[in-house]
């Protein structure tokens, strides 16, 4: 969202019209018209979903805001700007209670956007004093002892993953969920990734699998996540993988075998498939399993990610390895952080004294 601070100005469409008139003619100006809104579709097209509903969702924060305040909702000036952080800390959710700080920036670099958007420019300055504004109340907050968001998702580990290989029952759906555990372990899942898959996004190698993840939060990319075989089969997500879908189409039929059939489904409680799952039950789903396998603390959707950044820096594994399994830009702060917190338990001045 760094292009939400840019100080230029946008030209209107009529005044884009009247220079391209005056410039090349009226024909060629309609013509011009005409691609500028072939451009506009095209990135109306091309933008992922959830990109657009968080800057729909950040609208309406902003308009409450501005509701609450008696303001214009297109004048985005260092007062109001400074004002929204400060509302969003400390009442901008609807019971009334602020927002966790990573939430209300998200809000303001989105808003920010919004306002671009509808024609009214954001300095540089205001944008950055109303950060400022909002990371200085947040420590306020902070050393008032109020604590909010739920933090970063524990990360998944090795003997995490034994527990729940030992605890998921013999059936379908015990045997989906080991799947859906290990491989999402293995390529640093976020829940919606799981959900996205296809069965044609999973082929096997003689080394192990292959997994065609269509990721990127703001740009769509497809990686291709190569997960070898374990050396431990009671582990080996490439092993549960294989069991699952065997034993989904022994169930269920063989046209759950199809390319176009979802890689994981949804299982209700008499054994029945539902379909696939959404990104809301891979997080349920993962927690449930957590809990079922008590794991000393419980998972959550983003714990399978962080996992495979903090167990494979513990062995060893460089940046570039981590970020090419994982998706991750090669010098990502969230990977960096993942490998980071390993780094601080491994090689701690404290490990060993007593």
């Amino acid at each position: 969202m760094a292009n939400a601070v840019e100080p230029t100005q946008p030209s209107g469409p009529q005044t884009l019209m009247l220079r391209w008139a005056e410039r090349h003619g009226v024909d060629t100006a309609r013509r011009l018209a005409d691609a500028e809104n072939f451009a506009d579709a095209v990135a109306r097209e091309i933008t992922p979903e959830n990109t657009v509903d968080t800057y729909t969702k950040s609208w309406r924060v902003w308009e409450r805001f501005c509701t609450s305040q008696d303001f214009p909702i297109t004048e985005g000036s260092r007062g109001s700007l400074v004002a929204f952080a400060a509302w969003m800390l400390r009442e901008g959710q609807q019971d009334g209670t602020g927002y966790a700080p990573s939430t209300a920036k998200t809000h303001l670099a989105a808003t920010a956007v919004g306002l671009r958007q509808r024609g009214q420019a954001v300095s540089k300055d205001a944008f950055a004093e109303a950060r400022t504004a909002l990371d200085g109340i947040a420590v306020k907050l902070l050393k008032t002892g109020e604590r909010r968001g739920r933090g970063k998702a524990v990360a998944a580990d090795i003997d995490g993953l034994h527990l729940i290989a030992r605890s998921c029952p013999p059936d379908l759906t015990g045997l989906r969920d080991k799947a859906l555990v290990l491989v999402g372990f293995n390529f640093a899942s976020r829940a919606s990734e799981p959900a996205g898959l296809l069965t044609g996004d999973v082929t096997l190698h003689p080394r192990g699998m292959v997994v065609s993840v269509l990721t990127g939060k703001t740009r769509y990319s497809v990686r291709e996540a190569k997960i070898p075989y374990s050396q431990d089969p009671t582990v080996c997500p490439v092993r549960a993988w294989t069991a699952y879908r065997a034993q989904l189409v022994s169930e269920h039929g063989q046209q759950w075998a199809a390319p176009s059939t979802p890689a994981f489904v949804g299982i209700n409680r008499w054994g029945q498939v539902t379909g696939g799952m959404g990104a809301d039950s891979v997080t349920r789903a993962i927690k449930r399993i957590s809990v079922r396998a008590q794991v000393p603390i419980v998972w959550t959707g983003h714990s399978l990610r962080a996992g495979l950044a903090t167990e494979g820096r513990k062995k060893g594994k460089d940046a570039v390895s981590i970020s090419r399994q994982g998706g991750w830009a090669p010098n990502s702060r969230e990977m960096l952080g993942y490998m980071r917190a390993a780094d601080e338990w491994d090689d701690n001045a404290a490990a060993g004294l007593t």
